[in-house]
């Protein structure tokens, strides 16, 4: 059986998701969205669900597979309803729902429904993506709660630079939040994972951890904070191959490596088919063995080569881990020039292995 699998620490989850509640003193909707971004959302619901305020997803189909699995909690609907006709469905399994256009607090008020919804009313602080316009907000409000249809509002945005801790614009966007809530009685939702570790100041009634929940830093920078989450995912394989290279030999497609010495090459039952990112250049860190070494070469569709020079224990069934608790996500993710989400949503092919059930 090939050796690749992704190994699902549940415990680690468990400790990331309390952490999130502590640091903010919040509700905290534990955010698993992408199949809890690439971690399995339903077995990640459930070793979550006896202590989380709720779950929040992308889109209905993901929140009727947390249904269908038995999750009970809260979830919440982040893109809100796509068509009207989504409505009844999620009257039916009790669902929460963002409304982030006019169109949607039209179709609200069109809609037969017997019994009201709870609405997250998000407003656009400067993102620029979804959100009502902050002249539209109060109005907004109002016609919600006039419908009848619309039993609760949290007030929500969403920030877009809360991961650069210099920056001025999660300020800049809290001042638009608050000025157009002015005079609005209701809980209000406005911090994802690098405003929870980052932006105390930031007031939320309800958090809404993502990528931290999962043991990954939003930050490009240390942060102290960050520093206390535990991964949850281990990416692993083993050497499949061992070769004896003498210097000035290209190892792999396109020859991006060529050996300036006599150099011991590991192959490695992992490549971009099951998700590790294809533009991590040589010298991007790996752990084998026990021992940290790194990549060479270019990473081919199922296979990828690391130096085994430095590690003569090292042999064929040899252990290799890609990413987890002793090579951090965040540092493959800046040789890779990507991010830790898009690496844990590209995983694929690579079976979940589930720990501390």
């Amino acid at each position: 059986m090939r050796p690749a699998r992704a190994l699902i620490d549940l415990q680690a989850l468990r400790h990331n998701y309390r952490f999130a509640r502590e640091l903010s003193g919040a509700k905290a909707l534990a955010v698993v969205k992408a199949d809890a971004y690439g971690h399995g959302a339903v077995r990640c619901a459930l070793a979550l669900e006896s202590e989380a305020d709720g779950f929040a997803v992308a889109c209905i189909e993901e929140a009727l597979a947390l249904r269908a699995a038995g999750i009970k909690a809260p979830v919440l609907l982040l893109e809100g309803f796509f068509e009207a006709n989504e409505l009844p469905l999620i009257i039916e399994h009790d669902l929460w729902c963002v409304v982030h256009s006019l169109w949607q607090v039209e179709a609200i008020e069109r809609a037969q429904l017997h019994k009201p919804l709870t609405v997250w009313l998000k407003l656009d602080t400067g993102m620029h993506r979804v959100g009502l316009h902050p002249k539209d907000y109060q109005p907004g409000y109002q016609r919600l709660l006039a419908s009848g249809k619309v039993a609760r509002i949290v007030l929500m945005s969403h920030f877009a630079r809360a991961d650069e801790l210099d920056a001025d614009a999660t300020e800049n966007q809290l001042a638009v939040f608050e000025e157009a809530r002015q005079g609005l009685v209701a809980e209000c939702s406005l911090r994802n994972s690098p405003a929870l570790l980052g932006w105390p100041q930031v007031p939320s009634d309800w958090v809404r951890p993502g990528i931290m929940l999962y043991g990954a830093t939003p930050f490009e920078v240390p942060q102290a904070q960050a520093d206390h989450l535990q991964p949850v995912m281990t990416l692993q394989s083993r050497v499949i191959s061992v070769r004896e290279l003498p210097a000035g030999e290209p190892v792999g497609y396109g020859a991006k490596f060529v050996g300036q010495r006599p150099t011991r090459v590991g192959v490695v039952a992992m490549g971009y088919a099951d998700g590790y990112p294809r533009h991590a250049p040589t010298g991007t860190p790996v752990m084998v063995a026990g021992k940290r070494s790194h990549l060479i070469g270019r990473v081919s569709m199922d296979m990828l080569c690391i130096d085994l020079t430095e590690v003569p224990g090292a042999d064929i069934g040899s252990p290799v881990e890609l990413w987890g608790k002793q090579i951090l996500a965040s540092d493959v993710a800046l040789q890779a020039e990507t991010i830790p989400y898009e690496m844990f949503c590209n995983l694929k092919r690579v079976p979940l292995d589930y720990q501390g059930e």
